[in-house]
């Protein structure tokens, strides 16, 4: 018998009209978009598969993915549109334009009070060398892999504050209950 999730109170079972519904994407509003592309194609490796321009409402739509070697993605912008919508697990930077000349402008970032949105989270091959390749690229750390009750687990933050947790998943199989 195949694994069909925890049970827990409040879980009900998916019916037929979900079927085939999946997560395509989360999205964060960003201030500057050419500083929040720097950190994520430098210091996480993703790449921008799909920019969409929206000039009657002055807003871009950045979608950045992780690609596995070798992974196709089609060359045509229309076919490569719906290769985007049809993905999982892409990250949707979206900039309102004019933002980034604004000095005082800044998102809320879920974690100030009132808390809300909590964080992203990066799966590594090795935590303690992308610990290594965060302080080489000077990303702010907001909790290091030694430190607190939960160890193994790093939290950084991007350009605009936002908190991205890193994990290593095979050290990871004793946490919680």
């Amino acid at each position: 018998m195949s694994f069909k999730g925890e049970q827990h109170p409040g879980v009900q079972t998916p019916t037929a009209d979900s079927q085939g519904f999946r997560l395509n994407h989360t999205m964060l509003r960003v201030k500057d978009p050419e500083k929040a592309l720097a950190f994520y194609t430098r210091v996480f490796g993703m790449r921008v598969m799909r920019r969409l321009d929206f000039e009657e409402m002055s807003f871009s739509l950045y979608f950045l993915a992780r690609l596995d070697d070798g992974e196709q993605v089609p060359e045509d912008q229309g076919e490569r549109t719906v290769w985007t919508f049809s993905q999982t697990g892409l990250l949707e930077l979206t900039h309102n334009w004019g933002t980034e000349s604004q000095d005082d402008f800044a998102y809320h970032d879920g974690n100030a009070q009132p808390q809300g949105f909590g964080h992203i989270c990066f799966s590594v091959p090795d935590l303690d060398a992308a610990e290594a390749w965060f302080d080489a690229n000077d990303v702010t750390f907001v909790k290091r892999s030694d430190q607190g009750k939960m160890k193994d687990v790093i939290f950084v933050k991007d350009v605009d504050g936002y908190w991205i947790e890193v994990i290593q998943a095979d050290l990871l199989s004793a946490l919680g209950d």
